[in-house]
């Protein structure tokens, strides 16, 4: 009978209704728990993986940026020499009196405003289409002298450029003035020509340049290009240089204090480093114990990580963090976070409870005000 009575008051009926909810999962709710994610685990599609400080090591990418050797080995350009787009003057003299090229009682033509082709070639009367680019003015005089002297006896020629606009890069993204710059004696590595641009806009920590040429792309982080002289390039006529943001992110879901997309702010960023930048753990509802990190694992990677050496293609991965120890924070400062990963911040256990009372107490509330408002 006293349990009876006892069911009966606004508290007890209110607390009953909200556990019955609580029992069909109608609570809200951030998302699964630890315990709901670890028992996915059994599905061979997912693995799931406690980090470690040697799990963390495992887990590194060996991805970095860099320049191919088309970049780092091409040689650094003649301030003489013909480039693509330039505009050439030729003078050829004849020493007879009707010459291939000179009309009768002349003895000297001049060819203005030879355009040196996107092939790098120019044309000539007589001596047919020429390899300009690469050569030096003298160089080019001495193959268009070889051409000639075989109609001619012992022709004379001059080559000069007229304009060099072809031997230029264009600057754009993150610097302080984009543009189209020629190459010059004192531009003709990268660095140089940055600095020309007035130099690079983007902070330095996710600062990246990449360069186009002639359908090939590198693209390297600026710190590097600081540390290592081997990546300060040779330019080319019709380089892009392009100066960017790293555009990596990844998402924090869960009980997190900002739930977002979010952009790297570095260029290795830890896992503790990355919570950091979401706000945190929200300290009313986060299970430090209970945090993930979801990837598309390569193949090499999860066979290292997991000790095996069956695994192909993609494999989808939790990487499991718990922040509730000193080894286990050591885990996260040295587990690297990547572009698309997922991090997801369980709730704590009581916190749904929390929900719980908190739903019970409103409900108490109204029931007593239905009370009252029955007893008038």
């Amino acid at each position: 009978m006293q349990g009876s009575r006892v069911a009966k008051t606004p508290f007890a009926r209110a607390l009953l209704l909200v556990a019955a909810l609580s029992g069909c999962n109608l609570l809200p709710s951030s998302g699964p728990t630890a315990r709901d994610i670890t028992r996915a685990g059994t599905d061979p599609s997912m693995h799931i993986i406690r980090v470690t400080p040697s799990i963390a090591t495992a887990s590194r990418s060996g991805e970095a940026l860099g320049f191919g050797s088309d970049f780092v080995g091409a040689g650094v350009l003649s301030p003489d020499a013909i480039s693509p787009g330039d505009t050439l003057a030729v003078r050829v003299w004849e020493n007879v009196e009707a010459g291939l090229l000179t009309g009768a009682g002349e003895k000297v033509t001049t060819l203005e405003a030879i355009p040196v082709d996107q092939a790098g070639n120019i044309y000539i009367p007589y001596a047919g289409e020429l390899k300009a680019s690469g050569k030096t003015p003298d160089q080019l005089r001495q193959a268009i002298t070889e051409e000639l002297a075989g109609q001619t006896p012992d022709p004379q020629v001059e080559v000069r450029r007229v304009a060099g606009d072809g031997a230029t890069v264009s600057v754009m993204g993150g610097v302080a003035d984009p543009g189209v710059y020629p190459i010059e004696i004192p531009t003709r590595r990268l660095t140089s020509m940055l600095a020309q641009a007035g130099g690079v806009a983007v902070v330095p920590d996710v600062a990246q340049i990449k360069i186009q040429r002639a359908g090939h792309t590198g693209r390297i982080w600026l710190q590097d290009l600081y540390d290592n002289p081997r990546y300060d390039v040779a330019l080319r006529g019709g380089d892009r240089i392009i100066v960017e943001e790293d555009r990596r992110s990844f998402t924090a879901l869960g009980a997190a204090t900002k739930q977002a997309r979010v952009q790297f702010n570095k260029r290795d960023m830890s896992a503790v480093e990355a919570i950091a930048a979401s706000g945190g753990l929200d300290g009313r509802a986060a299970n430090p114990t209970g945090v993930f990190v979801f990837r598309d694992e390569t193949p090499e990677i999860t066979n290292r990580v997991l000790g095996r050496s069956d695994l192909v293609g993609p494999q989808r991965v939790a990487y499991l963090l718990d922040l509730t120890s000193p080894d286990g924070l050591f885990a996260a400062r040295d587990f690297i976070v990547r572009d698309e990963d997922t991090i997801y911040i369980t709730e704590a256990p009581l916190a749904s409870w929390g929900r719980i009372l908190t739903l019970a107490a409103a409900s108490v509330a109204v029931a007593r005000s239905v009370d009252v408002i029955a007893t008038n």
